[in-house]
């Protein structure tokens, strides 16, 4: 749009779709039916055009009411995408940033673009009138930072917009700071009317029993860390990239910098173009990374973090969320960066290393954000735990390990069945185990020509072995983590023992 395409009544043909100028009218329905000092929250998926639709409200309250507005972000990329946006709805702004000292023009300005801690110091510094303000519009309102400035506009009208109208804290529901929540279009209706892009979810079992929660109520950094820069998560993460994003441009989310140097690292040496970033990269590198990431057809960014909000970038083809977290909100935020639709990308790929999809459901499915605004601590409470998402886990062996065993055309051992069968003929438990070992020996005997090779097999089984443990423990209802510790040890310790055994008899039948 151009400085010509200015008019206010061309604005709004030329940008708007009827979803938003629905929802825009609605705002204004309750704007003027309510008191002035009324806190209204408007909620609309990430990629439905939030800054858009408030930049007409902008525009259209200065045009009608007279009065100016004031728009907090909490961060300095949103203020500048903001200030931007409202430029093209030939909105007059200013941005109050940390430069910002004085502002002996500000009469000159119908609207201010800030972010919360500088206008804050300049309000403490009675540098900006605000008798004249009668809207303030807060981005990302769901952050708890804009508490602190909500009490300095009594009586300015205050709209919060949110893709997820779930406070940041528990402890400081929103339901306590609006009064009313406006639901836009779900993500499932923008994607049928070609405002979003399809997505598919790979999702991948991981096993979360390590990880710790902070006092945030989300995975700690540290145990996180510690997770997901292990070789075998290192190793299932690349094989989920060759498997359903290679080729694609692919974005990536880690939940500490370590994780994402090791998935650097990773990917590097099976020769991928991959970039990693994170909140302590320069403002130059940043620049040169980003316009890399933008201008390369299969780059892979590696992020911590920063790229959540504030961050456009509709070439994404592939979301990899290789951590776990209990935050709805960050979940929609980082799927959101691959949700933009353009005329040659109408689908994405998400693929979850964290159990994400299994915690909050797929990224178009219903919500009921009215409820979870009513009831923020009730939807938190009955999210699926950790335990219950594992408890419903079936291993299945990668292909590659697959292709290992390719002599054997059952590689699967249903220990539940067995161990149902072992009940029902009066039989101890444990020979479920005993025959599981026997099936895990046939398979490394049928496919090695030399016992060593054998043995050696037997390491790739693993998370079979694990996972089958597992379901023994659980079939057994009251074993400890020690007790499922010592089996897998001892269930190794004795297929190398079985493995012999088996290989010398079919040596023994072959020579007889």
């Amino acid at each position: 749009m151009t400085r010509s395409d200015l008019d206010p009544v061309k604005a709004e043909k030329k940008t708007l779709y009827d979803y938003q100028s629905r929802d825009i009218n609605t705002i204004f329905d309750r704007m003027d039916n309510t008191q002035p000092n009324f806190r209204l929250l408007y909620q609309l998926p990430t990629g439905g055009g939030k800054t858009v639709i408030f930049s007409e409200i902008v525009r259209r309250y200065i045009e009608t009411h007279q009065k100016k507005v004031v728009v907090l972000t909490h961060r300095i990329e949103l203020c500048k995408q903001t200030s931007k946006m409202l430029d093209t709805f030939g909105v007059k702004n200013k941005i109050i940033n940390s430069k910002v000292k004085e502002l002996p023009d500000q009469d000159e300005f119908e609207c201010f673009v800030a972010m919360v801690e500088t206008l804050k110091n300049r309000l403490n510094d009675d540098l900006l009138q605000i008798d004249n303000v009668g809207l303030v519009i807060i981005d990302e309102a769901h952050y708890n930072s804009f508490r602190k400035l909500l009490n300095r506009f009594k009586n300015s009208f205050i709209l919060g917009v949110t893709a997820t109208p779930l406070s940041s804290n528990i402890e400081l529901p929103m339901y306590e700071n609006y009064k009313e929540l406006i639901v836009g279009d779900p993500i499932k209706k923008l994607i049928d009317n070609g405002f979003l892009a399809k997505a598919t979810t790979y999702s991948y079992d991981v096993t979360l029993s390590s990880l710790k929660v902070g006092i945030n109520g989300d995975y700690t950094v540290k145990s996180s860390d510690e997770l997901y820069s292990q070789l075998d998560m290192q190793s299932k993460l690349l094989s989920a990239y060759e498997e359903k994003s290679k080729g694609k441009k692919t974005l990536i989310f880690n939940n500490g910098i370590n994780t994402s140097l090791y998935v650097y690292e990773t990917f590097k040496k099976a020769g991928y173009d991959i970039r990693h970033l994170d909140n302590t990269t320069s403002t130059e590198e940043r620049k040169d990374i980003l316009k890399w990431f933008k201008h390369t057809p299969n780059a892979i960014l590696s992020s911590v973090g920063i790229l959540t909000t504030g961050f456009d970038e509709p070439t994404v083809e592939s979301i990899i969320i290789n951590r776990a977290t209990k935050s709805i909100t960050l979940y929609f935020q980082m799927i959101g960066r691959g949700s933009r639709r353009l005329p040659n990308k109408h689908e994405f790929s998400i693929i979850d290393l964290g159990n994400n999809a299994a915690r909050f459901g797929l990224w178009d499915d219903p919500i009921d954000w009215q409820h979870i605004f009513k009831s923020p601590e009730y939807y938190l409470e009955n999210l699926r735990s950790d335990a219950e998402i594992e408890r419903y886990f079936k291993y299945e062996m990668p292909a590659d390990v697959r292709e290992l065993f390719k002599n054997t055309l059952e590689v699967e051992f249903d220990i539940e069945e067995e161990f149902n069968k072992a009940l029902a003929k009066n039989l101890r438990p444990k020979i479920v185990i005993d025959d599981s070992i026997q099936q895990h020996a046939g398979l490394c005997v049928d496919n090695a020509e030399e016992l060593n090779e054998a043995k050696q097999l037997a390491k790739y089984l693993s998370e079979d072995i694990e996972y089958r443990v597992k379901i023994f423990c659980r079939c057994l209802a009251n074993s400890t983590k020690n007790y499922r510790d010592w089996l897998v040890d001892d269930y190794k310790t004795r297929l190398q023992v079985a493995i012999g055994k088996l290989y010398r008899e079919r040596l023994f039948a072959m020579e007889d």
